[in-house]
């Protein structure tokens, strides 16, 4: 597919850290209630909100920010040892009303041109497959965007990102409790690159990373509860980033 970009350029940007590479691409959904309003508050100079890219239902794409420039999209965050990702990543905002105002599929469309995007983004600069993640991954207590209908699988099969394809549903039973399983748990979606205490119970924290976690790559079940499956796509991650480095 050969991308049309259409420009609206947003006054919500400035420049990056010099010296620094682009090496984050973060997906979001716009939630709001229509492309325009959404596309509309990206170039508001008093919302101070911006993404590089929206990618509308019909698979119109609109550049807002050019690359080389720092987008105000992902706020406070943090993945795989860094903050302030707006420095280093890049932002694509997808319509879609969000689970605010209607939470529904991702068209087919906006689903190709999505993966087509990110892969030129590939092409310009060195992104990992695990760093292409949810805004609800890099701030998991306040972001669930894009949320559990984004087809995460269906991008990594197309060579976006990482998915764990052929492991097992094992289902919501046998959510572990101990501080050993518990460590383990932690000690895993540390690897793969979020924020967590190294110890501790299952508080609101680790939920909020657990629910994280499973609306990228456990979407059957998001219940920020450290069940069989859950389990299982965890360490099936971790092991993915474990070989890819």
């Amino acid at each position: 597919m050969t991308l049309r970009v259409g420009e609206r350029p947003s006054p919500n940007q400035d420049d990056r850290p010099a010296g620094g590479a682009i090496d984050t691409i973060v997906l979001h959904y716009t939630g709001m209630r229509s492309a325009g309003a959404a596309i509309d508050r990206l170039c508001d100079p008093q919302a101070r909100v911006s993404a590089h890219y929206v990618v509308e239902e019909d698979g119109r794409l609109w550049r807002l920010v050019a690359e080389a420039r720092r987008a105000w999209h992902a706020g406070v965050s943090y993945w795989r040892g860094h903050s302030a990702l707006n420095d280093r990543s890049i932002g694509i905002e997808l319509v879609n009303p969000g689970h605010e105002h209607g939470y529904r599929e991702f068209p087919v469309l906006q689903m190709a041109v999505v993966c087509d995007l990110c892969l030129e983004i590939l092409g310009r600069h060195p992104v990992p497959a695990r760093n292409v993640v949810a805004h609800s991954d890099v701030a998991p207590e306040r972001k669930e965007d894009p949320g559990e209908r984004f087809d995460w699988a269906g991008l990594a099969a197309n060579g976006v990102g990482l998915f764990p394809h052929g492991v097992a549903d094992l289902g919501p039973g046998g959510a572990v409790r101990d501080a050993a399983s518990l460590h383990d748990v932690r000690q895993a979606l540390a690897d793969i690159g979020y924020r967590v205490a190294p110890e501790g119970a299952l508080d609101p924290a680790l939920s909020a990373v657990l629910r994280a976690f499973q609306r990228h790559w456990r979407p059957e079940a998001v219940t920020g509860q450290a069940d069989a499956g859950t389990l299982a796509r965890l360490l099936a991650v971790a092991r993915l980033c474990q070989d890819v480095g």
